[in-house]
């Protein structure tokens, strides 16, 4: 199992890769000049050109893409910001705490909730609680993200006075927030929990156990969710990197000092270093997860864990017939 770790570590390098050479590339290519945004509007074409000339934006697209990589991957460095004069790296580190807390929130509120809808529309099919659970997941995929943030607040904060509408601090700063960016989370996992739960309750070995006298709760819990816990591991693991995503908006519309909004603000200000390095820290995280989820499977699983631990005995044998 160790191996097949450090193996999906080593596959990381190219696909971090290709996102630095993917984003570099939109970057160099996005209308607007970084020289004259820091500059201002007062400044004249030779003070432009001096900037630039400066900053290394004058040298051919390879030049600087391999500059770029060169930093990134064979120094480790992010870059500095062109607004804020620091460390790319530095930034994303203190602001990383905020996102990682709003993207778990929203992952245990995906669990927690859209799991047991997911379940109740499943046994209940066709029925009032099916239709009124799928009505909540059809909801939940069509409404954005942000113009739900904005009711919420509308809501909660402007009318009724009851959560900040915006900033952060306790517990209550996180309420809308999360509510917000984990609305199309829930109703993911209950769509695809309550499909699962469907193909494996119509199983043999389902109606068996009925057939013997077991209570429905131990039937749905501990023969059914089991085997229908694969699919839904791998809409947890999306679902967490949607939940990255969805910070980008959600922390804008709620003033969150995250790296969703520490990405946005360097947008708008043409602050190319930051958007590059925060593209490439969530994707480096998106990555982790979903190595994660696939370690979850083998223990979940045993079949995986057996086809993991048959892949390794191979290997060795033929490294012992080589010897």
């Amino acid at each position: 199992m160790w191996k097949y770790i450090v193996k999906r570590l080593l596959w990381m390098i190219p696909v971090l890769f290709g996102i630095a050479v993917v984003i570099f590339t939109i970057m160099y290519f996005c209308p607007g000049d970084p020289a004259a945004a820091i500059l201002g509007n007062g400044a004249t074409p030779e003070a432009i050109a001096v900037k630039r000339a400066d900053m290394g934006l004058d040298d051919p697209y390879m030049v600087r893409l391999l500059r770029y990589l060169n930093q990134v991957f064979l120094h480790f460095d992010l870059g500095d910001s062109y607004f804020y004069n620091q460390s790319v790296m530095s930034g994303i580190l203190y602001r990383m705490p905020y996102t990682i807390t709003i993207a778990f929130i929203c992952m245990l509120l995906q669990v927690i909730i859209g799991t047991p809808l997911g379940i109740t529309s499943a046994v209940h099919q066709n029925g009032f609680a099916d239709r009124f659970c799928m009505l909540v997941a059809l909801l939940g995929v069509s409404i954005p993200g942000f113009w739900l943030a904005m009711m919420l607040v509308l809501l909660f904060a402007v009318k009724l006075g009851w959560l900040p509408a915006y900033g952060v601090g306790g517990l209550q700063y996180y309420i809308l927030p999360c509510l917000a960016n984990a609305f199309a989370g829930i109703a993911s996992q209950a769509r695809q929990t309550r499909s699962s739960m469907l193909e494996v309750i119509r199983s043999d070995y389902i109606v068996t156990a009925r057939a013997k006298g077991l209570s429905e709760r131990d039937i749905l819990y501990k023969h059914a969710l089991p085997n229908a816990l694969i699919p839904i591991i791998t809409v947890v693991g999306n679902g967490m990197g949607m939940m990255l995503g969805g910070t980008v908006v959600i922390e804008s519309v709620f003033s969150i000092p995250g790296i969703g909004s520490f990405t946005t603000s360097a947008i708008n200000n043409r602050d190319y270093p930051i958007v590059m390095g925060g593209v490439l820290f969530l994707g480096a995280l998106f990555s982790l997860i979903m190595l994660l989820v696939d370690i979850i499977y083998a223990y979940v699983d045993p079949r995986i864990k057996a086809q993991y631990e048959g892949q390794q005995k191979k290997w060795g044998r033929r490294q012992k017939l080589n010897g």
